[in-house]
């Protein structure tokens, strides 16, 4: 029962998931609850201060993931990137996007492009500020080096894939 703990104490949300063997990713499942809900909470509030504050952290994702690289972004397009597979809260999101007039869309064909209005482009870039000051130039920016967060984000993007293949997994039990 040896961990990094001082006392030998493990910090996770759910003990019965946490004895025996790999308690570790307990732990580290719990670090990811806490990060994704301090996440969460933490885009919410910046886009509120950049102006927006009726938007849902999905579609905070949604809007600036639309505005990457300036181009036209489809349903299936804003699902693959965000690794979303219920594609029907994202295009909730979506919706609530263009009547907000953040968005706007095109059909051609079969298929619905997306883009950020002008106040869409606004609101990413007043939130960038915001991100800037408060994050990023505050005292919490200071703590990590650029490659040790460019080593976090590889890890997270690898043990996406591992929690992908174990849902596949579980979902043929």
């Amino acid at each position: 029962m040896a961990s990094n703990q001082p006392d030998g104490r493990r910090i996770v949300s759910s003990r019965h998931l946490a004895e025996g063997e790999g308690w570790e990713m307990s732990e580290l499942e719990y670090g990811l609850i806490v990060a994704f809900n301090a996440f969460s909470r933490w885009t919410t509030r910046c886009m509120a201060a950049a102006g927006q504050p009726d938007l849902s952290p999905l579609e905070i994702l949604i809007l600036h993931n639309v505005n990457h690289r300036g181009k036209d972004k489809r349903l299936s397009d804003i699902c693959f990137l965000l690794n979303i597979e219920d594609n029907h809260t994202v295009n909730y999101g979506l919706r609530k996007l263009l009547k907000a007039g953040l968005l706007d869309s095109e059909k051609r064909g079969k298929e619905v492009f997306y883009r950020t209005s002008a106040e869409g482009a606004a609101v990413c870039s007043a939130y960038r500020d915001v991100r800037r000051q408060c994050l990023l130039d505050g005292p919490a920016g200071a703590e990590l080096p650029g490659n040790d967060l460019r080593e976090i984000a590889r890890s997270l993007r690898l043990l996406s894939g591992h929690y992908d293949q174990a849902s596949r997994a579980a979902a043929s039990l």
